[in-house]
């Protein structure tokens, strides 16, 4: 994929790169399937519907990430809870995750938020390494309650923690070559 142009800020020499929704999507996906096809047997695919993993088969030779309606975030969002998962998690549908569908309760939201502290911090530390502006998500539009203010703490923590020791060699591999290839630093803990 060709890159966009470049463009200088007026203020300093730092190089800013434009890039388009399907342009971010495109470098997402070859940068990743680039470093992971191979020695994780896994690849990103965008889909049509709603997330999904699927573990690679006899009949599927890969394990296939599968993010939502080409979204950008979606895709991070799905790259995430790869990261967090352990290697018998990526051998389940879904990382064998709990999920409740969107019309949780206030008890549901707080099971859902616990669970979602870590593939959160991770989307958030992928967003910044691509400078894509990263949201906190309830993913609960039709239930009783928002996004908590402890959540979205725990999650900023967690970000943190992810920045300063790296949980794994696949975080830090994708992390650094995200930054490189949409021109970033790699992140800083000032950023969250």
């Amino acid at each position: 994929m060709q890159a966009p142009a470049n463009r200088h800020h007026e203020d300093d020499n730092k190089i800013n790169l434009s890039y388009t929704e399907t342009e971010k999507v495109a470098l997402l996906i070859a940068t990743f399937n680039d470093l992971f096809e191979t020695t994780e047997n896994t690849v990103l695919i965008s889909g049509t519907d709603e997330p999904l993993y699927l573990p690679a088969t006899n009949s599927e030779e890969r394990h296939r990430i599968i993010f939502a309606h080409g979204f950008f975030a979606s895709a991070l969002h799905e790259l995430s809870h790869l990261l967090v998962a352990g290697v018998e998690r990526r051998q389940l549908e879904d990382y064998g995750y709990w999920y409740k569908p969107d019309g949780r309760t206030k008890l549901e939201q707080i099971a859902f938020e616990q669970v979602e502290i870590k593939p959160q911090a991770m989307e958030w530390v992928l967003s910044a390494a691509c400078d894509h502006r990263f949201h906190f998500s309830a993913d609960n539009l039709n239930g009783d309650s928002a996004i908590s203010d402890e959540f979205k703490e725990n999650v900023r923590r967690q970000a943190i923690n992810y920045i300063k020791d790296a949980p794994s060699t696949r975080m830090l591999q994708l992390v650094t070559r995200l930054s490189y290839v949409f021109n970033q630093p790699y992140p800083d803990i000032k950023e969250f």
